[in-house]
Parts: C-alpha cells; sequence; structure tokens
C-alpha cells in the first residue's frame, strides 16, 4: 500500500498509481529530486494516507481500480487547498484534461512522463503560450475518441449511460475504451 522514500526532509508527494513497477520507479526519481514519496495503489488508499499527513503536491493516475482518479482530485483538493496535483494518464483525452483541471489539478500529462516532466508540470504555474500549435486538422479517429471521451465525462463515467447516449452497445463501447486513443 505504502513506500515511504529515504528523504524524510523534502515536501511530501503522494504517488496513486496502480501500475507497482512504475509507481516504484516513478517514487525513486522524485526522492532523488528531494520529495518525501508515500505511494497508493487505489483512491481509498489514498485517501487514509492523506488524511494521516496532508501532502504538498500529488501524482494521481486518471485510470485506477474501482474509483477513478478524478475523484481523488476532487477530495485532495478539499483537504489542503493549496496542494499542486499533476494527473497523468495513458488514456490522455481533451475531455478529462479539462475535468482533471476543473477539479483542481495543477496539470495533465499523458504517459509515458519521466520524472523531471512530472517535477517540471508541479512547479508550473501557467501554461506555455509557446507551445507549438498543429496547423494540421485532427484526425476523424482521433475527433471520435475525443467525442467518446466528452459523452463519458458528461455521464459521470457511466458506461451504460455512455453507451445509450452514443446509440452504442455497452460492450462495443467497453472495447473501445481499452484501447488507447489515437495518436494525432
Amino acid at each position: 500500500m505504502q513506500l515511504e522514500a529515504e528523504k524524510q526532509d523534502g515536501p511530501r508527494l503522494l504517488l496513486v498509481d496502480d501500475d507497482k513497477t512504475f509507481s516504484r520507479v516513478m517514487a525513486r526519481a522524485l526522492a532523488r529530486r528531494g520529495f518525501r514519496v508515500i505511494q497508493a495503489c487505489d483512491v481509498d488508499s489514498a485517501i487514509m494516507l492523506a488524511e494521516a499527513d496532508p501532502p504538498d503536491y500529488a501524482v494521481v493516475d486518471l485510470k485506477l481500480p474501482v474509483h477513478s482518479g478524478l475523484e481523488l482530485i476532487k477530495y485532495l483538493k478539499g483537504l489542503k487547498g493549496n496542494i499542486r496535483i499533476v494527473m497523468l494518464t495513458g488514456f490522455a483525452s481533451i475531455a478529462t484534461a479539462v475535468g482533471a483541471i476543473r477539479l483542481g489539478a495543477t496539470h495533465y500529462l499523458a504517459k509515458p512522463a519521466d520524472a523531471d516532466e512530472i517535477v517540471a508540470a508541479l512547479h508550473r504555474d501557467g501554461g506555455n503560450a509557446n507551445a507549438p500549435v498543429s496547423s494540421l486538422p485532427i484526425s476523424v479517429d482521433r475527433l471520435k475518441w475525443e467525442h467518446i471521451q466528452k459523452v463519458l465525462a458528461e455521464n459521470e463515467n457511466n458506461i451504460s449511460a455512455t453507451a445509450r447516449s452514443l446509440n452504442m452497445h455497452r460492450r462495443t463501447l467497453q472495447r473501445k475504451l481499452a484501447k488507447h486513443p489515437v495518436r494525432e
């Protein structure tokens, strides 16, 4: 459930990811960068750890067992208003990015992200106005993925309600959601 990193004097960072290998490697990398890292593999464990000693920073995976990482963002912001949170996901979409930011995440990163990118995102106060903007239109497949994510967010991540809204069979929707998003 938890691993307390070697560093005991840095800012406290809660790392929440159900991928144990990724979590172990990232915890070590963040500890080397000065953080006191505690780990959780699900929302319930993360809440228990956060209540015991509210963290200064959090890195939260979007897809976690039972509850979404989005629910944890809202809880952590309520617990400690000035916490800086980075949402990580292998299933990036505009809808989930907007949802995470609205709930209080500082930034949103697509996996794979390295420790330096995460630390930079934790300390960044605003967006990057110099970020390159593609002149190419988004592919039809990517637009479909974004639309599904938007409707899923509108239905509070309820698969059955989303399938009904999209006039799609629930299993078909589940197969589409299990795949990684289409690259642009």
